[in-house]
Parts: structure tokens; sequence; C-alpha cells
């Protein structure tokens, strides 16, 4: 066996380095790099014709963001101008801020005045995002009002860049949403919820036929009124899709989402048919439908006399098993419920929609046709619910579109 060899290291030395002349401080052969320091990306050689190395691709592309605003660019620069427009040149310093008017998919939304011409509009602000899913999203939505021409669907003005944002100028409805239209005057009169029933229908339907696409965001926020009483749908052009492809992806305000939806299935345009059910049903009866699991709880927020209604509350009928009475009275931090000053977690809200009997119109109040319409809305099995070709025939839907009400004069009434 070998026998390691020892070594002596005490008269190893170390040659002397050579000091600066700070005070033996070292001295910085080269400068530290700025900024948090990153993995490179491995480099990789592609030879031009001349057997010269290249830069990989990917460092000679330009940034996403800046294919994004060309894209943009080249979008808005495709689009022509309505002839009824023609007289609008949009640039951002030809605009006066008036007010804001809210958060809608994607963006801001601001009324200003176009200044050159004195027109009001509403201006969509968008933040310009350089992934791949807005930045289709937003082309999408430019291409579909642009194209849109429709008296149930909100007109286009037009759209520019102003960076770091795209805005998208459309006509302004001065009455506002039906949202904020019933918590101002509480609940609308059948006949007009009604007319309601029959834009809605064609809306969906004028972008069923004409654009292929699904709206898969009706609720009372996105149904627009002016002061001519007429009725449009707003909102739908980020929230398109191909109808020839069945649906899958999960776009909408959850808490009027179809079972279906909830459940992650396919779905189709049946899933607008029942968040139109539950729009019509709250604006009738001037309250979230869902929002009644809590009218028997002991600690509402809104507590009242045994026998006193709330504000129509008493006319909702949500059948509830035991154990459903159980979970609404346990209160939680989670989503508002329209109408009431209550929370219901979205884990509820998601539970209630898919396993409880669907949400009904007082039996007697508004009369057999409306009530078959709401039930043929909110059909559980998606299978069993109306297509709008079938509801445009229902009894109430033929009566709707002729029942005499004066929407102009309704509109002056707030």
């Amino acid at each position: 066996m070998s026998i390691r060899k020892k070594r002596n290291f005490r008269d190893l030395q170390l040659p002397a380095a050579s000091l600066g002349p700070n005070d033996g401080e070292p001295v910085p052969t080269r400068v530290a790099p700025v900024g948090p320091r990153q993995r490179p990306p491995p480099l990789r050689e592609h030879p031009d014709a001349n057997g010269h190395s290249l830069a990989p691709p990917d460092l000679l592309s330009p940034p996403q963001s800046t294919s994004l605003q060309a894209s943009l660019s080249s979008t808005i620069a495709s689009l022509e101008t309505k002839p009824e427009y023609k007289e609008f040149d949009l640039k951002n310093d030809d605009f006066t801020n008036l007010q804001e008017l809210g958060q809608g998919n994607g963006g801001s939304v601001m009324k200003v005045q176009h200044v050159p011409t004195g027109t009001i509009m509403a201006k969509k602000i968008v933040l310009i995002d350089a992934k791949p899913a807005e930045r289709k999203k937003i082309l999408l939505e430019l291409q579909i009002m642009h194209d849109c021409d429709s008296p149930y669907i909100i007109s286009s003005y037009g759209a520019y860049l102003a960076e770091p944002n795209i805005c998208i100028c459309m006509e302004f409805m001065d009455k506002g949403s039906f949202d904020g239209i019933y918590k101002r005057i509480g609940a609308i009169d059948i006949k007009v919820v009604g007319k309601v029933a029959v834009a809605v229908l064609e809306g969906l339907r004028y972008l069923y036929d004409v654009h292929r696409i699904i709206h898969r965001d009706i609720k009372p926020s996105n149904i627009l009124c002016n002061s001519a009483g007429d009725i449009k749908l707003c909102d739908f052009g980020v929230s398109g899709e191909l109808i020839n492809s069945i649906a899958n992806t999960f776009v909408g305000t959850s808490i009027y989402m179809s079972p279906e939806r909830i459940q992650g299935a396919t779905y189709s345009v049946k899933s607008d048919i029942w968040s139109l059910g539950i729009t019509l049903l709250e604006l009738s009866v001037g309250q979230f439908p869902f929002s009644d699991s809590f009218s028997d709880s002991d600690d509402s927020d809104l507590e009242r006399e045994p026998n006193t209604p709330s504000n129509h509350r008493d006319s909702l009928q949500v059948p509830m098993s035991a154990t459903s009475k159980r979970r609404a009275r346990r209160r939680s931090k989670g989503v508002s419920l329209h109408g009431g000053g209550m929370t219901m977690s979205i884990i509820e809200l998601m539970h209630q929609i898919v396993n409880e009997p669907s949400p009904r119109l007082p039996s007697g109040k508004f009369g057999q046709d409306p009530e078959d319409f709401v039930n043929a809305c909110l059909q559980k099995d998606p299978d069993a619910r109306s297509t709008p070709a079938q509801l445009f025939e229902m009894a109430w839907i033929l009566y709707s579109r002729q029942n005499g009400v004066d929407m102009r004069a309704w509109a002056d009434t707030f």
C-alpha cells in the first residue's frame, strides 16, 4: 500500500500583490454591471452565407410592445372611417374630459367632448398590453366595433393611439346603464323590462348572425339607455369568440354566469340567454336574485320586522335546501350582492347557481307570459334552455314589441 507523502506548507509564500495608490484598497479592473443580475440567454451561432457568425434572431427582433403598437397602428389605419363620421379627426389634444363613467372590460371609460365638433362621446381608455392574449382582444374589439351597424349595438366613432394607451371613442348614452338606473329609481316597470328583453335579444341575434360571436357578459351594467329611449349593448368586443367552435374560455362576470360556464363545461350562445334571464329578473324585482338566500338569516345586515317586507325582497322566490340555508347564515367577506348591503363568498354563490333551483319571478305578480319567458331563460340544463330564435316567438316578446310604452317619455322621468 502506497504511503501518501507529507507536504510542508510552512515555507510556501504567495507572491506579493501590487497595491493601488488608495492606501492598499483594491482597484477594480472592470465596472460592475448596473441593474439586477439576470442569466443571459444561451447564444447560438447563425452563420450567414459568407460564414460569418450573426446574433441570434431573437436578439435582432423588436420588443413585443413595439410589435403590438405597430399592429394597432396598422389596424386603426386599415379601418375606413364611416361616412357619417368623416368629420371626426380623432386626436388626443382635441378632447376635453368631462366625467369618469366607470370601469369597463379592459379599461376605464370617460365622458369627453370632441372640441372641434362639440360632440359628446364615451372614450374607453385601454392600456396597451404586450401579452398576445390582450393584443388579440384589443384588435378584435377595434374590428368588431368598426363593423357593427345595428340600432341595438353601441356605435363607434373610431380609435387612436395615445401611448401607452389606445383610446376607443364610442356613442355616449346619457341615461347610463340599467344597473345604475334601477338602483336610482327602484324596480323597473315590467313593460319597460319587456323592451329591454327585445333590445338585448335583437343585439344578441345581430352579433350571432352577422359577426359570429357570443357576447359572454350580459348584465345590467352592459345594457345602456339614452334620452331617446334607445336601448343598446356594449362591451362585447373583448368577450368575442367564434361560434363555429364551441367556446370554452372563462370570460365574463361570474355572478351572471350560467351553470355550465361555472362548471368549466363547453358552452354556446345559450349561456348569454341564462345571463339575460338573471338580468331581467333583477330589473323587474329591483334586487339581485341570489341575495334572497339571506332573507331568513338571523344575522342579516338588513334587520326588519317579521312581517315587514324589504325592498322588493319579499317577491323573490328562490327555493333552498336546509343545507344551503345553514351555509347562507355563515357570514363571510366575498362578492357584493346587488341591491343590498350584504356579501356572499364567491364559492357560496357559485354553489347556489349550480346546485340550487333557479330563481323565478314571483308567481302572479307580473303575469304568466313574463314568468314563462324568464323560466325558459333559466333552465339549468343548456339543452333544455331556449335559443334566441325560440325566445323571439314567445308571447311576452311578441307583446313587448308593441306594448305601447313611450320609452322617450319613460327616460325623461329620471
